[in-house]
């Protein structure tokens, strides 16, 4: 048997990782899309406790249905501007640990240097959020 949620069993673990990704979101980057880069770096852990929540978010929001169900396959549809396919690259790539000159420099065009630092901090969060879930055998409620 796996141990419990440890964002739940550490004292003010939740409440760092909130004010964390909270600080995220007072960096002016839009709300529904870093619900959206949530999602897709969910996707890409394979974390199926925040896939449902963002998803549930973002519908709850009325965000685009095909901007929320195209999101594992943004290179290919219509539906993303350039910035956010900016943001969906730097996503996947700090995921994976590795961020290239190229894809940061384009993002880097579409963003300011405070919604830059307000990406990596969400998109650091979330993985913290998938890594724990998955470790932890999260199941969905």
């Amino acid at each position: 048997m796996r141990i419990a949620n440890p964002i739940m069993s550490v004292p003010g673990a939740m409440k760092a990782l909130l004010d964390l990704s909270e600080a995220a979101g007072k960096t002016g980057l839009d709300k529904d899309y870093v619900e959206l880069i949530c999602l897709r770096v969910s996707i890409m852990n394979g974390c199926g406790t925040c896939i449902d929540y963002h998803t549930k978010l973002l519908r709850e929001a009325k965000v685009a249905d095909e901007k929320v169900y195209a999101v594992a396959g943004w290179r290919d549809v219509p539906y993303y501007t350039a910035a956010e396919k900016a943001g969906f690259a730097l996503a996947e790539q700090i995921t994976h640990v590795h961020v290239s000159d190229e894809v940061w420099d384009e993002a880097a065009k579409h963003y300011t240097e405070e919604q830059l630092a307000g990406l990596v901090i969400a998109i650091g969060a979330i993985n913290l959020w998938n890594r724990m879930n998955v470790a932890t055998a999260q199941k969905v409620a």
